[in-house]
């Protein structure tokens, strides 16, 4: 029986999350436009606080993004070249366990303003609250996986993960097998992952797909000619 919910968990379900997440984004995106936004509410109750949290939450989650995934992804041989297994997890420990702290304390900030703030609090919809309840959840248990992690520094358990992601993306079968004697904790923090792209298109974070990248070499907009 726990071979079965284990195969259901991370052999079937990650192909449900990945196909809502992609066509519920496109879906979203072509029947409702005018809902695709961040909804922010920095104007009810902005100042010192707000923008703590905002700049935390999204320094630190644009690291862990990227970390996890070029972590999962990147195959063994690319790295192992100036690197071994377990420096790699080491690196992962201390990268992960320090932005995810800062993550975490961005959507603590958040989360109590959105539930606490009367004006911010009216104007939100359940799966505001939700998403940070469930990203809080999420870091929670990433941040659990270390104490884990450093009782077996080799870096066995992180390849297992990695085959795991990659066999996923390369649509092997026995994938979930690579991962079947790993710790609780791990599969807990994986299966949240797996809800957040669930769950993706029917929140705010849709806004991710629209990153203006084109800011990053557009020139200067001038707004009000100098006096001369």
């Amino acid at each position: 029986m726990y071979e079965y919910f284990h195969d259901l968990a991370f052999a079937v379900f990650p192909y449900i999350a990945g196909t809502v997440f992609l066509v519920g984004s496109l879906i979203r995106f072509e029947k409702s436009q005018y809902t695709w936004k961040s909804n922010t509410t920095q104007l009810m109750s902005g100042g010192t606080r707000f923008r703590w949290g905002i700049n935390l939450f999204h320094i630190g989650i644009i690291v862990l993004f990227f970390g996890h995934l070029l972590g999962l992804l990147t195959p063994t041989v690319v790295y192992s070249t100036f690197m071994s297994v377990g420096a790699k997890q080491l690196v992962a420990i201390v990268t992960g366990g320090l932005f995810g702290l800062i993550t975490l304390v961005g959507v603590g900030i958040l989360l109590h303003r959105r539930l606490t703030d009367p004006r911010v609090r009216k104007t939100s919809y359940p799966m505001d609250s939700f998403i940070l309840i469930l990203l809080a959840a999420q870091l929670i248990t990433g941040l659990f996986t270390i104490p884990v992690s450093m009782g077996h520094l080799d870096g066995q358990v992180m390849q297992q993960i990695t085959a795991w992601a990659q066999g996923l993306v390369t649509f092997q079968t026995g994938a979930a097998a690579t991962i079947y004697d790993i710790h609780w904790i791990y599969k807990i923090h994986m299966f949240l992952g797996m809800v957040m792209f669930l769950v993706f298109p029917f929140t705010r974070l849709v806004h991710i797909w629209s990153v203006p990248y084109g800011y990053i070499w557009r020139a200067w907009q001038v707004v009000r000619a100098r006096a001369v």
